[in-house]
């Protein structure tokens, strides 16, 4: 054992880059899936709508760690070796993807139906009416529990350190397995994931007021 040295403090909050990198990858291939989710939710096909629902119930109905658990061990078992980074990202686009993908839903059905009525009276093409009257309306709606959810995706990166991608939590771990000071520790990491999460929480929260009050 060791004393807990500054080198070893500033070494965790630059771990929190890693945890931000992740983070932005989760929500920037869940975007990209949880798009795709909604729109085959929202579709009038049943063979779109029940298997985008059934994606939804599974990673909605199962924790984000036993997802993580089945692509770190269960890829291998297949044949295809994954390390701990693209493990945690295929796990967080998968979980990201069904969350955002049942919150885009709910935002494309709550655009007016007399904007969906107008666009079937100029005749417009099913690609037009999404791309110029839907999702522009919804897109709106969607920001503030987007913004929302991003303060969850960053707060599950944390359990990544349990299949050993170094992030935050993982940094803050094995430095407390050496110097065996874990009050400094496990202190400073829970005061960066304040400070990155809770100016999202306030975002958002001012955001769903514009909202409210632009929808009035």
């Amino acid at each position: 054992m060791r004393e807990l040295s500054v080198t070893d403090l500033w070494t965790i909050v630059l771990a929190a880059r890693w945890t931000l990198a992740l983070a932005a990858i989760a929500l920037t291939g869940g975007a990209i899936g949880g798009l795709i989710v909604a729109l085959a939710r929202t579709s009038p096909s049943k063979w779109l709508i029940v298997p985008a629902r059934t994606f939804i119930m599974v990673f909605q109905g199962t924790p984000l760690l036993m997802q993580l658990f089945l692509v770190f061990f269960g890829f291998p078992v297949l044949g295809i070796t994954v390390n701990p980074w693209i493990a945690a990202g295929v796990a967080l686009i998968l979980n990201t993807s069904a969350f955002l993908g049942d919150i885009w839903r709910g935002c494309i059905e709550a655009v007016p139906a007399g904007q969906v009525e107008a666009a079937n009276a100029l005749n417009l093409s099913t690609f037009h009416r999404l791309k110029d009257v839907i999702l522009p309306q919804a897109a709106k709606i969607a920001v503030p529990p987007t913004v929302g959810f991003m303060v969850q995706i960053i707060k599950g990166t944390s359990l990544t350190a349990i299949i050993g991608f170094s992030e935050l939590t993982r940094t803050a771990q094995i430095i407390n397995n050496s110097t065996f000071s874990p009050m400094p520790v496990f202190a400073l990491v829970a005061f960066i994931y304040f400070c990155i999460c809770w100016p999202l929480s306030k975002w958002s929260r001012r955001l769903e007021r514009r909202l409210s009050a632009s929808l009035r």
